[in-house]
């Protein structure tokens, strides 16, 4: 019995909630309150985009100026280039395209048609989202050396806005054949008459 005892007493300590696991369980606590803090930043801003884009811009602004005055990081900048073109590009394309999918709900190409609104593939939210991280994980990545790769950047700029000309050019012809835009702020809002009272 007492051999038991003592036995018990040495495994103790091993496995289980104490131990080596005790700072595991810290770690993953404090991301959890980490994430939790972040979420509720995130609850926050969802009604306010402008000041969400505003920031964004201020981020991106002072990402330029850091990579004027280092004179370098040229590919990191590309790739964040390249990587919000594509947010772009989902942010102003339809949820469901005309052109592939026949079978689903189609934009209104006449005025006795039902109206059914835009429906982005890449919400307003989910692009800020990305963008912002996307800012932010290169704005980290100028700080370490190994990123800053020698290249010559005018050729890529010049291949990013080729890139962007033609993708965008592509996208405005895709607006205009099925007739949509996936801005709101141009679209008539109508007074009802109770309103004005």
């Amino acid at each position: 019995m007492a051999a038991k005892a003592s036995a018990g007493k040495f495994y103790e300590g091993l496995g289980g909630q104490e131990g080596g696991n005790n700072a595991v369980e810290k770690v993953k606590a404090f991301q959890a309150k980490l994430n939790q803090q972040l979420q509720v930043l995130l609850d926050k801003s969802t009604p306010k985009p402008l000041e969400r884009w505003l920031l964004l811009a201020a981020i991106v602004l002072i990402y330029f100026i850091r990579t004027f005055l280092l004179r370098g990081f040229y590919i990191v900048t590309y790739a964040l280039g390249i990587y919000n073109l594509n947010l772009l590009i989902g942010f102003i394309s339809p949820q469901i395209d005309p052109e592939t999918e026949g079978d689903g709900p189609q934009l209104p190409t006449k005025s006795d048609q039902e109206f059914k609104p835009f429906v982005r593939r890449l919400p307003e939210f989910k692009f800020w989202r990305a963008a912002m991280k996307s800012v932010l994980i290169g704005f980290t990545m100028t700080f370490f050396p190994m990123f800053d790769l020698p290249v010559f950047w005018p050729v890529l700029l010049l291949y990013w806005i080729m890139l962007f000309t033609v993708t965008m050019k592509k996208q405005i012809k895709h607006m205009i054949k099925h007739k949509y835009v996936p801005f709101s702020f141009g679209k008539k809002k109508y007074n009802t008459g109770a309103a004005k009272k």
